[in-house]
Order: structure tokens, then sequence, then C-alpha cells
């Protein structure tokens, strides 16, 4: 499962460099501030992208606070609530869209 969530937030995607401007999203600030070697400003930026199109605004808002703290991710996944299932399943769609768009 970390394996997944590193992949889905960073890991290995390659990207354009993109400068840092005020337009950064929650998901592109929080992966930019992530200690994650891989997370680079273009990577972020790709990332922010993917998630702009598959995630609605409060479901960014709550993703981008798994960089930081990624077993908040993980008690939504083991969650029985289901407005939780449906966030981890259009997370993990959109962690699998990311990957083949950023990486």
């Amino acid at each position: 499962m970390k394996h997944f969530l590193t992949a889905a937030l960073c890991a290995g995607f390659l990207a354009t460099l993109v400068p840092a401007g005020a337009e950064a999203g929650a998901i592109e600030r929080a992966c930019r501030q992530s200690d994650r070697t891989a997370a680079t400003p273009g990577l972020c930026n790709c990332i922010q992208k993917v998630a702009n199109r598959s995630l609605t605004r409060s479901e960014r808002k709550t993703v981008s606070k798994w960089f930081s703290d990624p077993h908040r991710a993980q008690v939504v996944r083991q969650s029985s609530n289901r407005s939780d299932e449906r966030l981890w399943q259009r997370y993990k769609a959109f962690g699998d869209h990311a990957a083949r768009s950023c990486g």
C-alpha cells in the first residue's frame, strides 16, 4: 500500500520543469513541499493537472493533506463509510491516470 501511495503521489514521474507560481493548486503545493526526491516542479504540476480533471476541489483538498500525513489515506482506505469508499475509488483512478500521464 505504501508503494501505491508513493507511486500515485510522485515516484517515477517525469515531466517538463515548470516554475512555481501563484497558480499552483493544493495537490501541486503539497507535492512540492513533500520531502520526496522525485517531487520535481514538473512532476507536481503534472499531478495537479491530472487531479484537476479527476477529482473535485474538495477531494483535491483532502488528498493534498495525504502528502504530509499518509495515515489519513489509510484511514479513508479502510473506512466502511460510503463517501470514504467513493473517495478512495476516485483517488485510485486518479493515481492510475497520473502514473500513465506523468510517468
